[in-house]
């Protein structure tokens, strides 16, 4: 597990597996933790890395219902956890899904973990909108199109922005099976107006990226989703996104929209 401060009020984990990010954001003496990294001692590990580094959440949200997102309840078992309403709608239509998906992957890693994930008190909270923290207040902005639910958090006053699973370095562009083009263009289009009162961009799984980095890969899946909407198979994926395992992704995209 890695950590690295964009921001004296703001502190990015990124876990070994998947490059999963967690961000730690304070205003004063608050401070709330969005999202999570993944392996059980990275869990563990958490509340004292960031107790060290001056940041004691008082409660975790989570930009999407994606089971590596959740995971914050294993660190912080006694703080709620608050969501967007649709991420609700969802994990309610969807009872023990991110459960099975996080065995699964446990399962396939060989992953054992001391307890399992228990989501406990879940507060939906309306996107767009805003919600406070200390003297500040953090925006939730709609990011659908990956899944059907999705909510991007700007803290303004660092000028930090975490976007869930958009704009990262490491992935293509994901379309779930109730996510769309049409609206991952829209978040797109949204992330890019927010970058403009941003410094740095969080994605949900790579390295942070500095405002005209993560416009550059803003513009590059744009041009993806144009060439996947064609139905290329051998469409060049962006410098350092073309792996195999990104080539697997691209087919999945492929046969998600031949449906």
């Amino acid at each position: 597990m890695r950590a690295v401060s964009v921001h004296p009020d703001a502190i990015v984990v990124t876990s070994l597996l998947w490059q999963t990010t967690a961000t730690a954001i304070r205003s004063g003496e608050e401070a709330m933790l969005v999202d999570s990294p993944y392996f059980p001692e990275e869990l563990e590990l958490l509340p004292t890395l960031l107790g060290q580094a001056g940041f004691r959440p008082s409660a975790l949200l989570a930009t999407h219902a994606d089971f590596d997102h959740l995971l914050g309840r294993l660190a912080y078992p006694e703080l709620s956890m608050g969501v967007g309403e649709e991420t609700l709608h969802r994990l309610r239509s969807e009872p023990g899904k991110a459960q099975r998906e996080l065995r699964a992957a446990d399962a396939e890693h060989y992953v054992e973990r001391p307890r399992p994930l228990g989501l406990g008190h879940v507060q939906p909270l309306p996107v767009p909108g805003r919600l406070g923290l200390g003297d500040q207040e953090l925006e939730l902005h709609p990011a659908e199109g990956h899944t059907s639910d999705g909510v991007a958090v700007l803290a303004r006053w660092c000028g930090v922005l975490v976007c869930g699973d958009y704009l990262s370095s490491v992935e293509i562009p994901t379309i779930s099976p109730a996510g769309s083009l049409e609206a991952y263009r829209a978040t797109l289009a949204r992330l890019a107006a927010l970058l403009e009162v941003t410094e740095t961009a969080v994605p949900g799984h790579g390295a942070p990226q500095p405002r005209d980095a993560a416009l550059r890969i803003l513009d590059e899946d744009l041009a993806y989703l144009d060439a996947l909407e064609r139905g290329d198979p051998r469409v060049p994926l962006p410098a350092g996104r073309d792996s195999p395992r990104q080539r697997q992704v691209h087919a999945e995209n492929l046969a998600l929209l031949d449906r």
